[in-house]
């Protein structure tokens, strides 16, 4: 059974959500015995068009557990592609004879489908990794509410110690939570001043400190050993030759041909000549003293 599509039917909402939403409201919600009999003709058979049936009746379960995860700022679509992707998976290990129903068993696959994805997108930070972080990230924000409380400054310690006994979990996981979620992440790319022309980001102003790919094979001994061999084998070559090729070669502001022409009263062929010659002697004397 494919992830996204079964029996061309898609499940990624994220195009046109309000089209999406409507469309799913034209299958039906089946009976405890129909149900029943589905599953269990499921199991046997593994037939995609049974699976549709199942999984399209309770397509609206999705959108129903994603409605309480909105206030996370993440895309509704999204989440309730995720949320598919768990009911997907719960068809598949869904027994009917244990007694339950079928959408009973699915609200536990969708939920921890759709928390996946809030974990794993909310902040590029881990936010928790235990089941304790884990709960107290989904309901902190529910317990806040319960108590009115819309202001950080507002969380004293006695507030602090009862959100944390209704929990579970110590008041330091408390306060390091509503501070993470108080605080979401922010991108680097974001403009310092949306009115400004400049548009300058936030990265424009995070210097580098460390030294750049140039500055650091200036100072290997890789480079130091090779310039030293360079030095040496400048040896081999004349005045005339040395000053030709340093001013051809190894000066930012390279002289013509026409130029050192003039100086040494010479062709311009004749100072090519110098310059190709002075490269192959440099040459051997490098792999001479190598």
């Amino acid at each position: 059974m494919n992830t996204w599509t079964l029996n061309g039917l898609d499940f990624s909402p994220e195009l046109n959500l309000a089209r999406y939403l409507q469309n799913i409201r034209k299958y039906p919600i089946l009976d405890q015995e129909e149900e029943f009999l589905l599953a269990k003709a499921y199991i046997e058979t593994r037939d995609e068009k049974i699976a549709y049936k199942l999984i399209t009746s309770h397509l609206r379960l999705v959108v129903k557990v994603v409605s309480k995860y909105r206030g996370y700022g993440l895309p509704v679509g999204e989440m309730i592609s995720e949320g598919n992707i768990g009911l997907l998976y719960a068809i598949d290990k869904f027994d009917p004879d244990k007694g339950f129903r079928f959408s009973t068993y699915a609200l536990w696959w969708i939920k921890a489908s759709v928390q996946k994805y809030i974990l794993n997108s909310w902040s590029l930070v881990k936010i928790g990794t235990t089941a304790a972080q884990k709960k107290l990230f989904f309901n902190l924000r529910k317990v806040k509410n319960k108590l009115n409380l819309v202001e950080d400054r507002e969380m004293s310690s006695p507030v602090l110690a009862l959100i944390a006994d209704s929990l579970d979990v110590s008041i330091q996981d408390v306060t390091d939570m509503n501070s993470r979620l108080s605080a979401h992440d922010g991108s680097l790319n974001a403009t310092i001043d949306s009115s400004s022309e400049t548009g300058s980001e936030w990265m424009d102003f995070i210097a580098d400190k460390k030294p750049n790919q140039e500055e650091i094979f200036a100072s290997s001994e890789v480079y130091c050993y090779r310039r030293k061999l360079f030095k040496q084998a400048l040896s081999c070559l004349n005045e005339r030759e040395k000053d030709i090729l340093c001013k051809r070669r190894l000066t930012e502001n390279v002289m013509t041909l026409d130029d050192l022409s003039r100086v040494y009263n010479i062709s311009k062929e004749r100072v090519r000549q110098i310059e190709l010659n002075s490269i192959r002697k440099l040459q051997k004397a490098v792999m001479d003293l190598s």
